[in-house]
């Protein structure tokens, strides 16, 4: 086989829906893009899903079944610019009674401009937008864009379906891999199908890396192609706020088991271990609280002991912090009341200080009653009764 061919991920992308494999929930019979197809009438799309899923590939088979013009940008190098001569493109395609599919990949990096320059020629029909997406397009896309489009959510492939995927390459004469005279051993698609994070880019590159290191690809040959599996994670990303907010549960209720993974997620990542030691000190008071004095001093200790030693030694102090917060008895009442004391306050505005409980530095102050008959406590044996707060807050209780 030809050196100069393209990667093996690019070459078995399949060209008709009936051959893509997976994201059956959205390429399935009875769902909106088979009959969109069927119908030769499609809006315009937003992709959003991990890497490897099929976003491209989908696209792809669009524009091939509808026989239009597929237009490729990527929103890193391009801009404006080369949108006005694609949209020219498209003006002179639809005087040929011709579609024209404009994909731009990672629209989530075009800005407000340059997203709002797209929202003419959907209007009028110029071009088919198809826009992919790794980011939630609720908080990437503007709201004016996403209302002229359909957003369609892929997922991580199940390990199955990569698994046939790879039996297709391996099987495959013209474009696959099945002039090699290849030989794997038992469970080596399963095993790389398994550990490529559901991209089937991924585990394609894995298998493809395989066939140039030997002809007999075993356990120890897939794992030297795959060298370290490369967890995916983005620390600007929604994956990113998905993990935090899983370990913050997961000590919530209480499982150190299920915390210790979601840590050993982010840090292995190459996540900031000094950000993840300041929700832990976070968690201390708003899940601890009251139940567990010490444990504020312990997540203030992590953090402390983040910056001083940093990655990866800092990683069994974090361990530590975090299986520590999980095993403590839980209280949200710190949370819950200041919650009601923050809603008073933003309420019911500038509610005048007691003047008993005002601070009277000067004479004209203690002239106007500034302090006047407070009762200092140490001297009543902190049982004097007054009130600490405004009247309209008279014996208001928030914890």
């Amino acid at each position: 086989m030809s050196k100069n061919l393209p990667p093996l991920a690019e070459r078995m992308r399949p060209k008709t829906l009936d051959d893509f494999i997976g994201q059956e929930e959205i390429t399935g019979e009875n769902k909106l893009l088979k009959k969109a197809l069927a119908a030769g009438r499609l809006p315009s799309l937003i992709f959003w899903g991990p890497p490897g899923t099929g976003k491209t590939t989908l696209a792809l088979i669009i524009a091939n079944t509808l026989e239009a013009e597929f237009i490729r940008f990527s929103a890193v190098t391009e801009g404006v610019r080369e949108l006005r001569k694609a949209i020219d493109q498209a003006r002179s395609n639809r005087l040929m009674d011709r579609e024209t599919i404009l994909f731009i990949d990672e629209i989530h990096r075009w800005n407000k401009a340059q997203q709002d320059a797209l929202l003419p020629h959907l209007e009028n029909g110029t071009v088919i937008l198809i826009g992919a997406t790794t980011e939630n397009p609720s908080f990437e896309i503007r709201s004016a864009l996403l209302s002229r489009a359909r957003v369609i959510v892929l997922n991580h492939l199940e390990a199955k379906d990569i698994e046939e995927i790879l039996n297709r390459a391996v099987a495959d004469k013209e474009l696959g891999l099945g002039n090699l005279n290849l030989s794997f051993g038992e469970g080596v698609l399963k095993f790389i199908a398994e550990l490529s994070g559901g991209d089937a880019r991924t585990a394609l590159n894995i298998l493809d890396t395989a066939t140039l290191l030997n002809t007999v690809i075993d356990l120890d040959i897939a794992k030297e192609a795959m060298q370290k599996v490369s967890l995916q994670y983005d620390k600007d990303g929604e994956n990113h706020y998905n993990l935090i907010s899983a370990l913050h549960k997961s000590m919530r209720g209480s499982d150190a088991d299920a915390a210790l993974y979601w840590l050993a997620r982010m840090l292995e990542s190459g996540d900031d271990p000094v950000y993840i030691a300041r929700r832990l000190v976070r968690f201390a008071s708003e899940d601890v609280g009251l139940a567990n004095s010490q444990a504020l001093n312990q997540a203030v200790a992590a953090y402390n002991a983040c910056r001083f030693l940093g990655m990866p030694e800092c990683n069994v102090n974090l361990a530590q912090a975090v299986v520590y917060l999980a095993k403590c008895k839980k209280s949200n009442a710190l949370y819950v009341a200041y919650g009601k004391a923050a809603q008073d306050a933003q309420m019911l505005g500038n509610l005048p200080v007691p003047m008993h409980i005002r601070n009277a530095p000067t004479s004209l102050m203690k002239e106007l009653g500034y302090g006047a008959g407070y009762k200092y406590s140490p001297e009543y044996n902190y049982e004097e009764k007054q009130d600490y707060l405004p009247d309209k807050l008279k014996n208001k209780k928030y914890l």
